[in-house]
């Protein structure tokens, strides 16, 4: 039996470009009292999240988990967002402390923005100088 050959570098399409939010980049309403927001291409205000437990037992330090879709990729990239004002929480973190080279760490760290409570600016980098760290998973 011989079977017909199939496109090899057919990837969908299976979801929208863009995957619209229903409430747009409201995770919570403007003004809920602790909320953070991400500037800039693409504008999410959301709670700070806490920490979790971690695999070794200890707490992993806030983190936002992002997934990456984009034309030209056959999977998704992911990416986790820390907070630059968790210094001693960053420190501690597992995920963190295994990037050894501390100028590719630093591409996980959201920068708090001056003059903005709760802003913090996030740039997500596909390739080139400051690539971000993407995960395996």
């Amino acid at each position: 039996m011989r079977l017909a050959l199939t496109p090899s570098q057919t990837a969908g399409p299976f979801l929208a470009i863009g995957l619209p939010w229903a409430d747009g980049p409201y995770v919570v309403p403007e003004g809920t009292p602790g909320a953070i927001v991400f500037d800039g291409q693409f504008r999410v205000i959301t709670l700070r999240p806490g920490g979790i437990p971690g695999p070794d037992g200890g707490i992993q330090a806030p983190h936002i988990d992002v997934s990456v879709f984009a034309r030209g990729l056959l999977d998704r990239l992911v990416t986790r967002i820390y907070f630059s004002d968790e210094p001693a929480a960053n420190e501690a973190d597992p995920v963190l402390r295994s990037i050894a080279d501390p100028a590719r760490r630093a591409t996980l760290i959201a920068v708090a923005r001056d003059g903005r409570p709760g802003g913090f600016g996030f740039d997500i980098r596909r390739q080139g100088e400051r690539e971000t760290v993407f995960f395996d998973v």
